[in-house]
């Protein structure tokens, strides 16, 4: 089992540091110029560039691009009992947390006849993606679809890959059902960003593009973030797991291969200042990477961008975590509390070693649409708040206009706007109206 980066924090190169921190694809320009290309082609051509893709990409062709929704009640239906309800109870979770998430309006007299107000509505229709290929994600329509309703999105667009029989897998089918999403449409990769950004024939424009993806998904959703909102640049899956000596190393390995799982271009990471910790997990790690179904995904994803670091002590592990930004923070440690309040820049952090990153995945009700790659320096997880805009409301009343008016006359003049001096001075008394 090969581990890209297996050493000393302080020995790191700077070619190593550049592969942790960066964590960029290193065909970068040429996924850039292909997406270009199919954005282009998306806008310009429409349906039948989307089923072009569909042959190029998926090696299927589509009867149809909209899975109809009778079809959604069908494999909900013949849904295994105990996965239905395993869903059904993550809806209920995430919908609990999402609504709590909404703000209040905001009223403020701020002087004697001023009064302003802060208002949130919700956006009136947007795109979810859930990814497809190596594996079905019903968890991530779970993650998109039920936060917009909980904001009260009236109209909800699902786009996901199609599988060999032209459509989505049933599970994928079955939470569209569950959380209550408006259409569905077995489109992937960068052409269902571009259908929900422009718009075709048949896929509405939406007003926001939300979910998970792998490089060319968030390529395109950063393309075409001019044209709309998106949530962040969310990429293939990473972890940081930082581990003391109250760590448990088969689940400090277990965390690891679990996000390892996910693409060949997970990144995965262990920082410890135990050296004990750090080869127990390592050892615990080879030997279930050998055990896994899905070995070939994790090794290629270890061997590319995982790493073991041993830390001088806790203090340069927790520095490290700062500058590395994770999407997923586990800190196994004995005060995660504490060290909680050293970290600001992770997508999401698990607290102790109880917390694993697959109930955060799946059931906590916490959404699993983080930013990666580093990108948690600027951007938040996909939260009820992506799914709002906010407008402002100004009242004056006659009193604190003619309190204003003389100041704005001023002011207005200082920057030569006789319009603005003028509206501001017929209202310089509180007692000019008109009868």
């Amino acid at each position: 089992m090969k581990i890209a980066v297996d050493t000393r924090l302080s020995d790191l190169t700077p070619e190593q540091s550049k592969l942790l921190l960066e964590r960029r694809p290193t065909d970068e320009a040429r996924i850039r110029r292909t997406v270009q290309d199919i954005l282009e082609r998306v806008r310009t051509v429409g349906d039948e560039a989307l089923r072009e893709m569909a042959r190029e990409y998926d090696g299927v062709t589509l009867s149809e691009l909209e899975i109809p929704r009778a079809r959604w009640r069908s494999a909900l239906d013949a849904m295994d009992s105990a996965a239905r309800r395993g869903w059904v109870r993550a809806a209920r979770n995430i919908k609990a947390f999402h609504e709590a998430q909404i703000p209040p309006e905001v009223t403020l007299e701020v002087e004697p006849g001023v009064r302003l107000g802060r208002r949130a509505v919700p956006l009136r229709a947007v795109g979810v993606y859930a990814p497809g290929g190596r594996a079905a994600y019903p968890s991530s329509v779970l993650m998109g679809v039920v936060p917009a309703r909980a904001a009260g999105v009236s109209e909800i667009v699902v786009c996901s890959p199609p599988g060999p029989a032209g459509e989505p897998p049933a599970d994928v089918l079955a939470a569209c059902e569950i959380a209550g999403a408006s259409r569905l449409f077995a489109l992937g990769g960068a052409g269902a960003i571009g259908a929900m950004a422009y718009g075709t024939e048949q896929v509405p424009r939406v007003d926001a593009v939300v979910g998970p993806g792998n490089q060319w998904v968030t390529e395109a959703k950063r393309q075409v973030a001019g044209t709309l909102r998106i949530d962040s640049p969310a990429g293939p899956s990473e972890v940081l797991v930082l581990a003391d000596q109250s760590a448990n190393p088969v689940r400090v390995a277990a965390e690891l291969v679990a996000q390892a799982e996910h693409d060949p271009e997970a990144a995965v990471a262990l920082v410890s200042w135990v050296p004990r910790v750090l080869d127990e997990s390592r050892a615990q790690l080879e030997a279930q990477v050998a055990k896994t179904p899905r070995r070939e995904i994790v090794e290629s994803a270890l061997a590319a961008r995982g790493a073991c670091l041993l830390a001088a002590d806790r203090l340069e592990a927790l520095t490290f975590a700062e500058r590395y930004a994770a999407e997923h923070l586990a800190l196994f440690t004995e005060d995660p509390r504490g060290d909680l309040e050293t970290q600001t820049t992770a997508g999401t952090v698990f607290l102790g070693d109880s917390s694993s990153v697959a109930f955060g995945d799946y059931l906590t009700g916490a959404n699993h649409v983080l930013p990666t790659a580093g990108r948690a320096r600027s951007f938040s997880g996909l939260s009820t708040l992506d799914f709002l805009r906010f407008f402002t409301w100004q009242e004056a009343t006659p009193a604190g206009a003619a309190g204003m008016s003389s100041d704005v006359q001023r002011l207005a003049e200082s920057e030569g706007l006789p319009g603005h001096s003028a509206a501001a001075g017929a209202r310089a008394s509180s007692g000019d109206r008109i009868r």
